[in-house]
């Protein structure tokens, strides 16, 4: 038996990414657009990942009526004390590009000093975090449940690849020379920061969704 569920994001790359990652759970898999097209947005002014997913969630369980995911993700850099952070996706301005954020902190990197040698010596540590925050409108309990996972890497003072999307072109992962653009689908599917937060993610659900189908089972006898 497959179940809804509604991923409470607009950016279509992570709606492809999070459906590859849960390809394997019965569950058929909406983005928010596609079940509420006049949903207001959410104001994410929490100030941790974890918090901002907790009010998508939320958002979307209720106005959807529907078992809810919310991913809230973002790049912290070391030597700008953990900026951009929540402020990820609107680093460089509200509404601003992928490109406009990456080269935003560039900048901001450079005015630090010269990028190339700082990127070599590992003053650049940065990492992705990931917060998930899953809530089932019928479930016995309106708590949400919250994993996270993190991926440890570097900035690099040039982008490279062209798969991903974000700040991808310029993340170096740790223990490799590649950076999170130049990896394929599956290789990203492994190490990212939303594949160590699905790995904590997916025995949760999957027992959700057993209890649900156990539920179904005593209503239809």
């Amino acid at each position: 038996m497959k179940h809804a569920l509604v991923l409470a994001t607009h950016n279509r790359g992570k709606v492809e990414e999070l459906r590859t990652l849960l390809a394997d759970l019965p569950l058929d898999i909406f983005a928010l657009p596609d079940v509420l097209p006049n949903a207001l947005p959410v104001v994410e002014d929490g100030r941790t990942f974890a918090e901002n997913a907790i009010k998508k969630a939320r958002a979307a369980a209720y106005g959807a009526t529907m078992l809810a995911l919310a991913d809230d993700s973002g790049l912290e850099v070391d030597a700008l004390d953990g900026r951009p952070g929540v402020y990820s996706a609107r680093f460089a301005h509200e509404r601003a590009t992928d490109s406009e954020n990456n080269a935003a902190l560039l900048d901001a990197l450079e005015a630090l000093g010269d990028p190339v040698s700082a990127a070599q010596s590992q003053s650049y540590r940065a990492r992705f975090r990931c917060a998930l925050a899953l809530i089932d409108p019928f479930g016995k309990s309106s708590e949400p449940l919250v994993v996270e996972g993190a991926c440890e890497g570097r900035i690099t003072s040039m982008p490279r690849g062209s798969g991903g999307f974000g700040y991808d072109p310029l993340f170096v992962l740790a223990g490799m020379d590649k950076t999170m653009a130049e990896l394929t689908e599956a290789e990203k599917n492994r190490v990212s920061h939303r594949a160590q937060a699905f790995a904590a993610l997916r025995p949760v659900l999957s027992e959700l969704l057993f209890a649900r189908d156990q539920q179904i089972q005593k209503i239809c006898r």
